[in-house]
C-alpha cells in the first residue's frame, strides 16, 4: 500500500517557490552540496532569514536561561537536505527531514497519566463534558453545513470521508469558528496547552470510511484526540499498535509514525484534535521552532517581499542591515519574562 505523507516544511508550495529541494530518495547518500545547490533563490532567502532569527534566539536564551538551540540548528541542516534524513527508531516510525534529534518516540502516549509531561491533560479530561455538550448542540443545529474538507492536498492524504472544523491552524485562531464554540475555545486557552504548528480542530470521520496509512513526519509534535462521539468498532492504528477512542478521554499519538483510522460503523465519528510541542523540547527549542514556522507562514502568504539572496548564510551583520528579523523576535521573546 502506498504510504502518503503530508507536505513537509516548505514543500507546501509550488516548485518554483518551495524552500527545500526534493531529494531523489529518502535514504540517499551524501546530500550536502547537491541539495544546497538545488535551493532556489527564494529558498536561499528563507534559510538566510531563518539563520538570522535563530542567531537572535540563541543569544537571548543563552544569556537569559543558559539554554542552547543546537538541536534546532541540526534540524535546519536536515530540513535543507545538507545531511541524510533521519531513520525510524522502530517498526512503523517514519520521521521526515523536519526532525529534532533525541526526542522519545513511541506510537501512543498515555498523556492523562503523565501529569509532569502533560499537566493540562488530566484537566482537559475532567472538563471534557463542556466540549462534548457544546459540540453536540452545534452539531444538532447545523450538521449539514458544519464540516468541509480543508484543501485538495489534505483531502488527498486524509481521504474523502474525513473533514474538519478548524479552531486554530498554523498558530492563528479562526475567529469565526471560535465564536461558534466559545466554551471550547476558552477552556483550551485556559489550560495553557503548548499548541504547535498544525493546531486545533473538530474532526469527522464518515461512516464506512477511514484515513489511509500516512506519516506527518514531524517528530517534535504530538497529537491528542479527545473522543466526542465514538461509534462501536472505530479504530486508530499507529505503527504496529491498534486502539479505539473513548468518549471524554484522550488518545495521544506521535504522528511521525505511520498511522491510519477506520470507521466501519453506520454513524459519524467525532473527535477534537489538538497538536502541541513534544514535552522534551526546551523552552528555547520551542521558541526557535515557532519562529521557523511563523516565518514559513509569512513566506507562504507573501508577507516577506522577494529579494536576491546575499549568498548562502551571509554574516549576521549583513542580514540585520537588510531588514532582518529582530522586530519579530523582540515582539515575541524580548524582555526578561
Amino acid at each position: 500500500m502506498l504510504l502518503r505523507r503530508l507536505p513537509s516544511l516548505l514543500l507546501l508550495f509550488a516548485p518554483a517557490t518551495a524552500f527545500v529541494p526534493r531529494s531523489p530518495s529518502r535514504g540517499g547518500s551524501s546530500r550536502g552540496s547537491t541539495s544546497l545547490a538545488a535551493l532556489s533563490e527564494r529558498q536561499q532567502q528563507f534559510w538566510e532569514d531563518v539563520e538570522s532569527g535563530l542567531d537572535d534566539i540563541a543569544d537571548f536564551y543563552q544569556s537569559k536561561r543558559n539554554l542552547d538551540i543546537d538541536r534546532i540548528r541540526l534540524f535546519g541542516k536536515s530540513a535543507r537536505g545538507e545531511i541524510d534524513p533521519p531513520k525510524g527508531s522502530m517498526e512503523g516510525h517514519d520521521p521526515s527531514e523536519e526532525h529534532v534529534d533525541g526526542l522519545t518516540a513511541r506510537p501512543f502516549w498515555d498523556a492523562a497519566d503523565m501529569p509532569e509531561e502533560f499537566p493540562w491533560a488530566p484537566q482537559l479530561e475532567e472538563k471534557a463534558d463542556i466540549i462534548q455538550q457544546e459540540f453536540a448542540a452545534k452539531l444538532a443545529e447545523q450538521e449539514s453545513q458544519m464540516f468541509a474538507s480543508d484543501s485538495a492536498w489534505q483531502n488527498q492524504v486524509m481521504g474523502g470521508g474525513w473533514s474538519a472544523v478548524r479552531l486554530q491552524r498554523l498558530g492563528v485562531w479562526n475567529e469565526e469558528n471560535c465564536r461558534q464554540f466559545p466554551q471550547t475555545y476558552e477552556l483550551i486557552r485556559s489550560l495553557n496547552i503548548p499548541l504547535a504548528v498544525r493546531g486545533v480542530c473538530f474532526a469527522r470521520q464518515a461512516p464506512g470510511s477511514g484515513v489511509q496509512p500516512h506519516s506527518d513526519g514531524r517528530n517534535f509534535i504530538l497529537t491528542s484526540h479527545l473522543g466526542l462521539k465514538i461509534p462501536e468498532a472505530c479504530w486508530i492504528e499507529v505503527g504496529t499498535e491498534r486502539r479505539g477512542w473513548e468518549e471524554g478521554k484522550l488518545t495521544t499519538l506521535d504522528t511521525s509514525f505511520t498511522h491510519s483510522t477506520g470507521n466501519p460503523s453506520s454513524e459519524d465519528r467525532h473527535v477534537l484534535i489538538i497538536d502541541y510541542w513534544h514535552p522534551e523540547l526546551s523552552e528555547a527549542e520551542r521558541a526557535a521552532l515557532e519562529f521557523v514556522y511563523d516565518l514559513r507562514n509569512k513566506f507562504e502568504s507573501g508577507l516577506v517581499p522577494m529579494r536576491r539572496p546575499r549568498g548562502t548564510f551571509a554574516p549576521k551583520d549583513e542580514q540585520q542591515e537588510e531588514g532582518g528579523l529582530g522586530a519579530w523576535f523582540s515582539k515575541n521573546f524580548g524582555g526578561d519574562n
